[in-house]
């Protein structure tokens, strides 16, 4: 495993999904060497396209630029030492996509309240 702890640089995502994103990153880093990176992006991705449906992208490196769309509440984008995860769901851009996404996500927000 890499040793660190996960610094968050951004994220539009509830907190039980990026705390399920940092504990992923963890469990693939216990599996997977640092350098495996295709294989550390494959667990989170699977995991949470199992979770929280398909569409899930990941992106596991030390070096990497990017410039995504994604579904609004479905982008985080974490360090762990010298490891960067971008994990997020892609969009088309689709406006009802967008508003059904946010109502999947206010029912998800009032199933944590309860």
């Amino acid at each position: 495993m890499l040793e660190g702890k996960a610094i968050i640089g951004e994220a539009d995502m509830l907190q039980t999904m990026q705390q399920d994103a940092l504990d992923l990153a963890a469990k693939a880093l216990d599996f997977f060497d640092v350098t495996d990176s295709t294989d550390i992006a494959r667990l989170i991705k699977k995991e949470f396209d199992r979770m929280y449906g398909p569409g899930w992208q990941c992106i596991v490196g030390r070096d990497f630029g990017s410039f995504v769309t994604h579904c609004f509440g479905c982008f985080i984008y974490f360090q762990i030492g010298s490891l960067s995860i971008l994990l997020f769901r892609g969009s088309a851009g689709y406006p009802e996509q967008e508003e059904n996404q946010f109502e999947a996500l206010e029912s998800l927000e009032t199933l944590e309240t309860i």
